[in-house]
């Protein structure tokens, strides 16, 4: 039998006895009504980043979609999964944020700076041309600035670059520039750095990241 769909079977077999029994009236209120999720994440495709244990979410709480780079497409220009997306989470369910996140190493971000990596892949090769105006924005930062000076903090530059990019995108899309219009919805950029687990969060209109601090526990 193949033995990563074994290994995934049993991950099957662990949620039904173990995980499900725990929550099962949350699953059963999930399964009664209609979805209301209060945010769309739209995250990376990368296998180490989990918007729903990130955000320490709960089951129908955040509506996800994920791709290579956490890129939104600016309207007309390549209509489809992600535009489809956006659109029925705005117009049909109502999400009242959208978070567009990045993450630390991010493979879309090498092959920017390298594409020679994407030579043979030409889907990919197009798609992360949605992100080319980022790389020149990272490419002008650079020679403006003498703190980056290493590969490592040039793919951080432009990994934030990129978020900022994809929520301009996703200020095309009409849906989203409707709800926006009407205060009924908001956006931001996160970038979520795989080796600590911080999170820093660019506002709407913002163009620095911030940390997400951690709340300490008041004394009594």
């Amino acid at each position: 039998m193949d033995e990563v769909l074994q290994r995934l079977k049993e991950g099957v077999r662990r949620f039904q006895t173990e995980v499900y029994p725990q929550q099962a009236e949350v699953f059963a209120q999930a399964a009664s009504v209609p979805q209301r999720p209060h945010t769309l994440f739209i995250a990376c495709g990368d296998s180490r980043v989990d918007p729903i244990a990130i955000t320490s979410s709960g089951t129908g709480e955040v509506f996800v979609t994920r791709n290579i780079g956490n890129m939104v497409p600016a309207y007309g220009d390549m209509l489809g999964g992600v535009s489809a997306v956006i659109e029925f989470a705005v117009s049909s369910l109502n999400v009242r944020h959208i978070v567009i996140c990045g993450h630390t190493h991010c493979g879309a971000m090498h092959a920017l700076l390298e594409p020679e990596s994407v030579a043979d892949m030409p889907t990919v090769k197009n798609w992360i041309e949605n992100a080319h105006a980022a790389l020149v924005a990272a490419e002008t930062l650079q020679e403006r600035t003498t703190a980056i000076t290493t590969d490592e903090r040039m793919i951080d530059v432009l990994t934030e670059q990129n978020v900022l990019l994809q929520m301009q995108h996703l200020k095309t899309h009409p849906s989203v520039a409707r709800a926006m219009a009407k205060g009924e919805l908001t956006i931001s950029g996160w970038i979520y750095c795989i080796g600590t687990g911080e999170v820093c969060v660019a506002e709407d209109g913002q163009q620095t990241f911030t940390p997400i601090g951690v709340a300490l526990p008041t004394s009594v």
